[in-house]
């Protein structure tokens, strides 16, 4: 059974940071494109960050560029958002999905494209 699970999540101080991780089971996440994701007001869950298959290429929100870094560890089957220069507007609950067809991330990464969701963490960003 194919699973995402996240973990990471908590409370920071604005400039802080925290890594977020996205453990895979059930499937090989070499062999997918992952988003991470966070909700947005009125509209579908935010992209944050995304990650090719293969070719590893990424993509990022410009809310996020410079400050946030996707990376993917293959031995260990698991996802990583490193998140620097936190503010308070990045606080949410970010989630990480999965998509194998096609495992490419585009300009765009719309959540609705996305069919393996993990349970999301909390993200916290206050003083």
């Amino acid at each position: 059974q194919l699973q995402l699970v996240e973990s990471g999540g908590g409370l920071v101080q604005p400039g802080g940071s925290l890594r977020l991780s996205c453990a895979a089971s059930g499937f090989t996440l070499d062999y997918y494109a992952i988003g991470w994701f966070r909700p947005a007001p009125g509209k579908e869950r935010e992209g944050v960050s995304c990650i090719s298959s293969s070719s590893g290429s990424t993509n990022y929100a410009d809310s996020v560029k410079g400050r946030f870094t996707i990376s993917r560890d293959n031995a260990k089957n698991t996802l990583y958002l490193q998140m620097n220069s936190l503010k308070p507007e990045d606080t949410a609950v970010y989630y990480c999905a999965a998509v194998q067809f096609p495992p490419v991330c585009g300009s765009s990464w719309p959540s609705r494209d996305f069919g393996s969701w993990g349970q999301g963490t909390q993200v916290t960003v206050s003083s």
